[in-house]
């Protein structure tokens, strides 16, 4: 039953590029369950491999002899429960509560447990080398070969905006006027943010297997994971790849001339090499950086041409400084002008409607252009006024729910915005663990020198990198592809450095 279970484990870890596609969350195939078709088959996996892990007596005994575990466990049922009463009432300028549901939100907080249970099962059951190699290589390919041949046929979806791509990456080169929301491409995924944090982690075992297996199939996975993350067109991506390889290589250094556990591998490095200076010929002309330079010059033309707008804005504050003239005024005035101040459509009408407070999107239009056009600088001030209506000091402890959050905008920062849907509280229970494997994990790994072999400072920097990327990018801890990715790693790493033999 054991391996069994394995292999269940190991098919559902290697299926999640599958259930990531974009139809399963848009259209007929989002709309035709109260949930998405991909969370339901994942929360039935889980719990299948729940039912046969558990089948067996032994881990029932093992289970009840680590009492830590199960402290963990009557923590998060009380503060699940304790934040369900909690995030019930609440006080919005809103009407419409931004759309809280307590079903929704209890299928959150069951969605956030199962990577953890992801993380335990891995750690018990104990895959080897290989087929950690296999699940990572796999998919790996499943996402690169995916955007790599999707832009090649122009049949990609937009990692910017909806809708296919107008131009394949041979096209940047001769067309500077294609904008970068028609190149950037993101497969046929749901969120490239999510994509690109799952390539940042992916590197350094990428560049682990090119050293430690170099041949014609790890060469082919590393160069089409690099074009892949170069044609996603994030920052995350661009960061991931450029930083990525120069830190894989150092890594390799040190484990070649430090730590002495691998043997000198010249064409590995000469390909590492010649990947990183490809990047670099080709990021010039790709979306990355046209979408920095566009965003920088659409913030300095925004302020300055405003001079018009402000002067209309002052007469009118002046002719109504207070009452309901002042709120229609500020209304009707955000109506006509959000664009001249390069404001988000879907913030000033979805997110955080302009019609409920003019006063905050006032605030925002006075601050500079760069500012405005941060999104997650006015997604974080629409959660912060949000908060501040609502004037309950528990927030900071419980959380305002996952469902308002995102009904206001899915705040592009992880671990920030698990403080605002969950609490501290919330954060640290259900994101904590991720970062105290890491931790623990360096710490056996400064503590105990047979630990400290290639492989397992390669899953440690693949961890730090995809904590780091959720960071930076969000989308990734709340979303279960990249979670129970990250989840099965760090189960390995655990295996891995609690096992005397070598992982």
């Amino acid at each position: 039953m054991r391996e069994k279970t394995r292999t269940v484990l190991f098919w559902f870890i290697l299926m999640q590029p599958f259930l990531d596609l974009y139809w399963f969350y848009h259209g007929k195939l989002a709309d035709m369950l109260p949930f998405t078709l991909p969370t339901i088959i994942r929360i039935a996996a889980v719990f299948v491999i729940f039912c046969m892990f558990f089948s067996q007596k032994q881990n029932w005994q093992k289970l009840g002899r680590d009492k830590w575990l199960i402290v963990y466990l009557v923590l998060l049922i009380v503060y699940s429960i304790v934040h369900l009463i909690h995030v019930k009432n609440f006080n919005s300028v809103n009407p419409t509560d931004y759309g809280y549901s307590t079903v929704s939100e209890i299928f959150y907080l069951i969605r956030m447990g199962m990577p953890l249970l992801v993380i335990f099962f891995t750690k018990e059951l104990h895959f080897t080398k290989e087929q950690f190699r296999y699940v990572i290589e796999g998919i790996s390919g499943l996402f690169s070969f995916t955007i790599v041949i999707s832009n090649l046929f122009v049949i990609s979806l937009r990692s910017y905006e909806t809708g296919p791509i107008s131009a394949n990456i041979f096209e940047w080169f001769f067309n500077p006027n294609i904008g970068y929301s028609h190149m950037a491409s993101k497969g046929f995924f749901n969120f490239a943010n999510m994509v690109s944090a799952l390539f940042f982690m992916l590197v350094p075992l990428m560049l682990y297997f090119l050293f430690n297996h170099f041949n014609w199939k790890t060469v082919t996975l590393n160069v089409v994971q690099a074009l892949a993350m170069i044609e996603l067109g994030t920052k995350v991506a661009l960061i991931g790849l450029i930083g990525g390889v120069i830190i894989g290589i150092l890594l390799y250094a040190f484990h070649l001339f430090i730590v002495r556990d691998v043997k000198k591998s010249g064409k590995a490095l000469l390909v590492a090499l010649l990947i990183e200076a490809g990047a670099l010929a080709i990021i010039p002309f790709g979306p990355a950086v046209q979408r920095y330079n566009y965003e920088k010059l659409l913030a300095q033309q925004s302020d300055n041409s405003l001079t018009q707008a402000k002067q209309e804005l002052t007469n009118g504050l002046k002719k109504y400084p207070t009452g309901q003239k002042r709120k229609e005024f500020l209304t009707d005035f955000i109506a006509e002008h959000y664009q001249d101040y390069a404001l988000n459509k879907k913030f000033i009408t979805k997110s955080y409607p302009y019609k409920y407070d003019p006063e905050f999107w006032l605030k925002i239009m006075n601050e500079p252009g760069t500012a405005r056009m941060q999104n997650r600088h006015v997604e974080q001030a629409m959660l912060d006024q949000v908060v501040k209506t609502n004037n309950n000091e528990l927030d900071k402890l419980l959380g305002i729910s996952y469902t308002r959050e995102t009904n206001i905008f899915n705040l592009e920062r992880d671990f920030t915005s698990q403080i605002y849907s969950l609490g501290w509280i919330g954060m640290l229970l259900f994101i904590g663990p991720y970062v105290v494997i890491m931790l623990y994990a360096l710490f056996k790994w400064l503590t105990d020198r047979s630990k400290q072999t290639y492989l397992i400072s390669s899953m440690l920097l693949s961890i730090a990198f995809m904590l780091f990327a959720a960071f930076m990018s969000g989308n990734v801890m709340d979303f279960l592809t990249a979670s129970f990715i990250l989840a099965f790693t760090q189960g390995s790493l655990l295996a891995a450095v609690n096992e005397k033999k070598l992982f």
